[in-house]
């Protein structure tokens, strides 16, 4: 979920850029426990690098500076936008950067948010169906989804470039 948590909200609100630059070294964070919250990075620390070169590789400390940038107040207000409904309170912390969530989130409103992005940046609620007819071919009940535009169509650009990266990207983790 760390594009729907922190790049969805990090580019709309103009915090930042695919060429913003993030120092991934070990680094703690202070999130009001005695010893403060140290993630980790699944593979090595690499340094100074772009939010798109941490896309394409899911280094992990960028993204928890990222959210401190953005809060996870307004990744949370942001998240809700896109249907997610399964958030608690406990949520509002730097680990939701990483998906750290107490409750989750089902496929259907995950597939329902990653929608957002594909559609240009307008929430369509996921349905099931879209209209059910009588043998007579007669509607007799229709879907009404509910629309909300989430952000612009830019921003939904500039997020399906950068979500290419970890296919297409030199060091990118999900090559085929």
């Amino acid at each position: 979920s760390k594009p729907l948590a922190v790049l969805v909200p990090g580019i709309s609100e103009k915090i930042i850029t695919p060429a913003t630059m993030y120092n991934d070294e070990p680094t703690t964070f202070n999130d009001g426990s005695p010893d403060g919250y140290s993630p980790t990075n699944n593979e090595n620390y690499i340094g100074e690098i772009t939010v798109r070169r941490a896309v394409e590789s899911s280094q992990n400390i960028p993204f928890v500076k990222m959210m401190e940038q953005i809060t996870p107040k307004k990744s949370i207000k942001y998240m809700k936008k896109m249907g997610i409904t399964s958030l608690q309170d406990e949520d509002e912390s730097l680990m939701l950067a990483l998906g750290g969530l107490k409750k989750g989130i089902t496929p259907l409103e995950m597939a329902g948010a990653y929608a957002t992005i594909a559609n240009d940046g307008t929430y369509i609620e996921p349905t099931f169906y879209t209209k059910i007819e009588n043998d007579k071919g007669k509607t007799v009940l229709k879907s009404e989804q509910k629309k909300t535009k989430v952000f612009s169509p830019e921003v939904a650009y500039v997020l399906k470039q950068m979500l290419k990266q970890p296919v297409e990207g030199e060091h990118g983790t999900a090559q085929i």
